[in-house]
């Protein structure tokens, strides 16, 4: 619940400005991302803002739901992934498996990439792995929706796969990107030559994660293979 100011005065009023809330958010976003949900206290985040703490309570309520209000910010983030999605299954009926997995982690890579979402896409690969309570009520709120209609999608490319095996190349495809997301052990394990942002290795991902569903899940032509292999067991001579 919001902690309401009392009628402010004119310095009061001056403190209430938009670019205070949005810095009391991006603060927010870069220590949660850093230390962690449980780590950080309102206290902290009002002191890397710069602004006084009851402003946070203000703008924000209780800290549960400044963390919401970070995945509400960046929910257009997911509309974006849906909406590649939508174009890559209205290409034919059976759509190309790598257009759904591009879909799916372009948009993300493209924050953690750029000055403004690198915090966002760090704290979704932290709190991901490290689950709350709270992260939990984000998870159901606003990634397992996205995570129903990438799956359904897939159901489509993979036909032959049951749900319950596509659910699961689906966990492993959000292991490769969160690993990726929170990953810097590149720069090191390359000699320099690469970094964590590096735009080279989005098309490496979604090939990996691609040729991991392709060899993983059954395909239509392994899938009529596996069908005829009884059959000709059966009319093998005995000897």
């Amino acid at each position: 619940m919001r902690t309401a100011l009392s009628r402010p005065t004119a310095a009061g009023a001056a403190a209430l400005r938009p670019d205070r809330k949005a810095a009391i958010l991006l603060a927010a976003e870069k220590l949660f991302a850093q230390h962690g949900y449980h780590a950080v206290s309102l206290r902290q985040i009002a002191a890397d803002a710069g602004v006084p703490l009851a402003l946070v309570s203000y703008y924000y309520g209780a800290k549960h739901e400044l963390f919401h209000a970070i995945f509400e910010h960046w929910s257009p983030t997911i509309g974006q992934r849906l909406a590649l999605l939508d174009i890559a299954l209205s290409q034919s009926e059976r759509p190309d498996l790598r257009e759904i997995v591009r879909a799916f982690i372009e948009p993300v890579v493209a924050l953690r990439a750029s000055a403004e979402g690198e915090y966002y896409a760090m704290l979704v690969a932290r709190e991901l792995v490290y689950r709350t309570p709270d992260t939990e009520r984000v998870l159901k709120e606003y990634f397992d929706p996205m995570a129903n209609a990438f799956i359904d999608a897939l159901q489509v490319a993979l036909p032959h796969a049951t749900r319950a095996q596509l659910a699961w190349g689906y966990q492993f495809a959000v292991g490769a990107l969160l690993h990726h997301l929170a990953d810097t052990r590149v720069e090191r394990l390359s000699a320099g030559q690469s970094c964590a942002s590096d735009p080279v290795a989005w098309p490496l991902l979604v090939d990996f994660i691609a040729g991991g569903l392709h060899a993983a899940l059954p395909m239509p032509d392994r899938a009529a293979r596996t069908a005829a292999s009884p059959a000709q067991e059966s009319r093998r001579p005995t000897r």
